[in-house]
């Protein structure tokens, strides 16, 4: 089998997986952004991806993605973590940030971003700095610099399950999270949440942004 029709079997093989743990949820699976990461993979293959229908291409570090957003159109998302002096690059080929976690790093997007940006606030589900996330205490105060932004628009909350967790309790706790938070921000009604590995049980909870690497692409 070669490469395309490789990557054209897996991403079938994932749409269908989307469409079913959207129905059991009661939901439209045209509600949910499938994001195929493409970290460490080559050019080749999102352009692949690319010929196959997808649009919606993630990345996790600035250096491998700069390259291929130049070379293949669509909307492409950071979601690795963020270093201060990455961010004057990562604005300039990323169209959403889902990995924003500290409010200094949001003050250099608002002085060095060349256009507007969408971007998830990264909540913390079981308090370690290790993998990212603003803490539940800090997150209203991020949030609301966000909003205020007269050039880039808050699209919600993204979060990881905490390394040994239970997707479903995970993605249960990051639900409630959700639904308090659009008290106070009615309009972040984005959910970015789930990965290869535990996609449908964040489907199940209001996932609406899945971010999808070796089901599509294999293992690295």
């Amino acid at each position: 089998m070669n490469r395309h029709d490789e990557i054209a079997t897996n991403l079938a093989v994932v749409q269908e997986r989307i469409s079913k743990a959207a129905s059991l949820a009661g939901r439209n699976p045209d509600d949910i952004t499938l994001i195929a990461v493409t970290k460490t993979f080559p050019a080749n293959d999102v352009e692949i991806l690319s010929q196959l229908g997808v649009t919606n291409f993630g990345e996790n570090r600035d250096s491998d993605a700069a390259p291929k957003a130049a070379s293949v159109a669509g909307t492409w998302h950071f979601q690795g973590q963020i270093q201060s002096n990455k961010l004057k690059s990562i604005t300039s080929w990323s169209n959403v940030i889902h990995s924003l976690d500290e409010i200094k790093h949001f003050e250099i997007i608002e002085k060095v971003a060349p256009h507007p940006l969408e971007i998830f606030c990264q909540v913390s589900l079981d308090g370690s700095s290790g993998r990212g996330g603003v803490s539940s205490e800090k997150l209203h105060e991020l949030a609301t610099a966000i909003e205020e932004s007269s050039r880039h628009r808050l699209l919600g909350l993204m979060a990881v399950a905490p390394l040994g967790a239970q997707p479903l309790e995970a993605f249960s706790q990051l639900s409630v999270i959700h639904k308090a938070f659009m008290i106070d921000f009615p309009k972040a009604n984005k959910l970015s949440a789930g990965m290869s590995g535990d996609f449908e049980e964040a489907i199940a909870h209001g996932a609406t942004h899945i971010r999808i690497g070796s089901s599509i692409l294999g293992s690295r």
